[in-house]
This record gives structure tokens, sequence and C-alpha cells, in this order.
């Protein structure tokens, strides 16, 4: 792998199938996080002025499912520092 590259996407997603153990230096996240929060985009009118038309850009919430338990017993499973942690 090259130096100084940049992976778009789900981090736990990237981290478990692009790169190897104990080679990471950075991980940039973007917040905000679990703000608890629903964020919505503003359309604009052709003049400029806001409309009222939206739709939600994202729900910045999280919550323990069944997504999240696979998540955290593949974890576990595969052993080292961070199944310790956990």
């Amino acid at each position: 792998m090259t130096d100084n590259l940049l992976f778009y996407g789900d981090n736990l997603d990237v981290l478990r199938h692009h790169i190897k153990d104990d080679s990471v230096d950075l991980v940039y996240l973007d917040p905000p996080f679990k703000s608890d929060q629903n964020y919505n985009v503003l359309s604009t009118a052709r003049d400029g002025h806001s409309a009222a038309a939206q739709i939600q850009a994202f729900e910045d919430t999280w919550h323990w499912d069944s997504e999240a338990a696979r998540s955290f017993q593949e974890t576990v499973e595969q052993g080292g520092k961070v199944s310790q942690v956990l």
C-alpha cells in the first residue's frame, strides 16, 4: 500500500477490509457525532430565497440493533487488543 491514501466511506468497513492491522497513523471523522438530531437539506427558490421544501439529509442517532450486535460479535471474535477492551 502506498502512503498518503484517503479512503471515503464507512470507517469500520475500510479498516476491516482495506487496512493492515497496526498501520494507521490518522483516522479523520467528520462530526457531528451522536447529536441525536435529524439534519435536513433546505431547498432554495430560483430567486435565491429560502423555499419551504426540505429533505432529511441524515439522522445522527445511534441505536443498538442487530447490525451493531453483529459488528460487536465480529470484532470480539477477531481477538486482539480491541477485542480485549470490549
